[in-house]
């Protein structure tokens, strides 16, 4: 019963943070900014954050079902709190330069843990990889449009 609760909490922490993607969605400023090479097509974005998060969810619930609530997932919800703050300072505020900020500083977050996912268990951490990987991409993306759109 705890770990079904255990669960149940990591599922709505991450689709709290989630939901800052839905309040702050992209829209005509977004679509009218020069992008850089490499941009994904739109639809892309939801389904890879989707599988992301559920990703992201269970990862953090296999580290709680082993070490509890320890340092490992208070640098998760350190993570998702720079996660969740992206989406309203870039497409609510239209700030790419802080938008930048906030990537790298959850880019730093995310591979801290990840690092302590890893140690905890294997699994946990080898599931935020692919996490880290689209940061440092949609990190590349951020910095792309605050450099041709300055």
């Amino acid at each position: 019963m705890r770990s079904a609760l255990a669960g149940l909490i990591c599922a709505a922490v991450v689709a709290a943070a989630a939901g800052t993607g839905i309040l702050f969605q992209p829209g005509a400023w977004y679509a009218g900014l020069i992008k850089p090479a490499g941009t994904p097509p739109n639809i892309l974005f939801p389904i890879a954050w989707t599988l992301l998060y559920i990703t992201m969810a269970l990862a953090a619930w296999l580290v709680w079902r082993v070490r509890g609530l320890g340092p490992a997932l208070w640098l998760f919800g350190i993570q998702l709190t720079l996660n969740a703050l992206w989406s309203p300072v870039v497409f609510g505020a239209h700030r790419l330069d802080l938008g930048l900020l906030v990537i790298i500083a959850l880019w730093l977050a995310v591979l801290a843990t990840w690092r302590a996912f890893a140690a905890v268990r294997p699994l946990a951490g080898a599931m935020l990889l692919p996490y880290l990987a689209w940061v440092g991409f949609a990190g590349y993306l951020n910095a792309g449009l605050l450099w041709l759109n300055g």
